[in-house]
């Protein structure tokens, strides 16, 4: 059932036992119910049976627009099966299935009863794939991107996936791999930006016994771990241009030297890239090299960000919800059309990886079953957009708006990364956040002004 589910983009959950399908029901958004009878003839065993019916008139009490479909064991004799079906449709059952189940019927019967279905695809970003992560959705841009990475999933061709931070750019690129040719190989991931020059290069390629101080033994890097499966370069922008030349050749040839070595290794491993920044761009500002560049970009997907899909917020905000109430030790049963109005009015600059820590803080800090405006009080100072915050800090006896005419660009930059150091406590990486830079790059300005001897955090 679970395997129907998945090829229609749809996303089932299982409750093993009556009080867990109770709970679901009570917590979840759900569009249809297959409730398993589990009829038994025996005099002895007559619970389950009744456990069915039970729930089927909870859900009629609580949810009378819910779809329920009931599914008996047709291995028991024809008078039970028929029994029950006249009784399950006289309780409000839409419909009846007998095993062994038919896949066209069961088809057949999700394209009448969720013909707009939203999507939630499946897919694991960990190395642990019992840890599940979901794609959620059900705007036409979300379709779109899904569509067309399945079309490409089964090719050979390298992909770049384009999109603001937080929009899902792992997920579509883990969504690639596990629909190719190459789900059963590894899927390896590298954050380019969180590494310096000289660890980017051990991590991909690898080094020898003594190659630097530290390396003890012989260490194989990501291409070599990606053979036979998928290569995630996330954050492609960020590996150094001196190093890409090394990488294109790399990618091109599918072998390569690890550091301190001298023989040749072989790979053979599909390569996907992530970038949060106009990668064209990079390159006719000389950044990012043009080779490179097309060699990544065989086919090139374009994530939307949450804010040009706000359909989406009501499936992602019950995804959430069900994710992480537990967790609050809260029950949700309905969202508040109010905080709703005012999710669909932000914008989401951390997309939906802002979206589900708000979510989080909101269960935690509320009350009640119902999400409610209230629940989110404390996100009205963050839910201004930051330019009119700033417009009306402006210097009004100067044009240019902060008397910042004639001064050195470096040294506006320089103050800009000390101010917002203050601000963060001294966090670097919260500081390139706000900044709209890597680490690393803050890192390497930080150790410039140092060098120089003009930079000193106090205060």
């Amino acid at each position: 059932m679970l395997e129907i589910l998945a090829r229609k983009g749809i996303r089932g959950t299982i409750a093993n036992d009556k009080n867990a399908a109770f709970d679901f029901i009570d917590r979840g958004n759900y569009d249809l119910v297959f409730s398993n009878d589990n009829i038994s003839p025996r005099p002895d065993s007559p619970g389950q049976h009744q456990s069915a019916f039970e729930l089927l008139r909870k859900i009629r009490a609580n949810s009378p627009e819910l779809p329920v479909i009931m599914i008996t064991d047709g291995g028991y004799a024809n008078r039970y099966t028929l029994s029950t079906a006249v009784k399950a449709i006289r309780a409000g059952c839409c419909d009846f299935l007998i095993k062994p189940l038919d896949r066209e019927k069961i088809e057949t019967l999700l394209d009448t009863f969720l013909p707009n279905h939203s999507v939630h695809t499946c897919a694991s970003a960990d190395e642990d794939t019992r840890n599940l992560y979901t794609i959620v959705g059900r705007s036409a841009k979300l379709f779109q991107t899904i569509n067309l990475a399945k079309r490409i999933a089964p090719t050979s061709a390298s992909v770049l996936i384009s999109g603001e931070s937080g929009t899902g750019k792992e997920l579509i690129s883990y969504l690639i791999h596990h629909k190719s040719r190459r789900a059963q190989g590894p899927y390896i991931k590298v954050n380019c930006a969180a590494l310096s020059d000289s660890l980017l290069e051990s991590e991909l390629f690898g080094h020898e016994k003594g190659a630097f101080t530290g390396a003890y033994t012989q260490r194989k890097g990501r291409f070599e771990r990606a053979h036979s499966g998928t290569l995630l370069l996330d954050e492609i922008i960020e590996t150094p241009p001196k190093f890409q030349a090394k990488l294109l050749r790399t990618i091109e040839q599918q072998d390569f030297e690890r550091v301190g070595g001298n023989e040749n290794v072989r790979v053979d491993v599909r390569i996907i890239s992530t970038t949060n920044k106009d990668l064209l761009r990079e390159v006719s500002e000389n950044r990012f090299r043009k080779d490179l560049y097309y060699r990544l970009s065989s086919v090139r997907l374009l994530i939307a960000p949450l804010r040009q899909r706000t359909e989406d917020l009501p499936d992602l905000v019950w995804h959430f919800v069900n994710l992480h109430a537990r967790q609050a030790q809260r029950r949700i049963t309905k969202l508040d059309p109010a905080m709703m109005d005012i999710f669909a009015k932000y914008s989401w600059p951390g997309n939906i990886r802002q979206l589900r820590n708000v979510v989080l803080t909101s269960l935690i800090l509320g009350t009640g079953q119902t999400l409610s405006l209230a629940d989110v009080s404390w996100l009205f100072d963050e839910l201004q957009p930051l330019p009119q915050e700033k417009t009306q800090n402006l210097n009004p006896d100067n044009p240019l708006g902060s008397g910042l005419a004639g001064v050195p660009l470096e040294q506006i930059e320089r103050q800009a990364i000390l101010d917002t150091l203050r601000q963060t406590a001294g966090n670097q990486t919260k500081a390139a956040k706000v900044l709209g830079i890597s680490d690393r790059t803050l890192r390497d300005k930080i150790s410039r002004y140092r060098r120089q001897g003009c930079f000193q955090l106090t205060g």
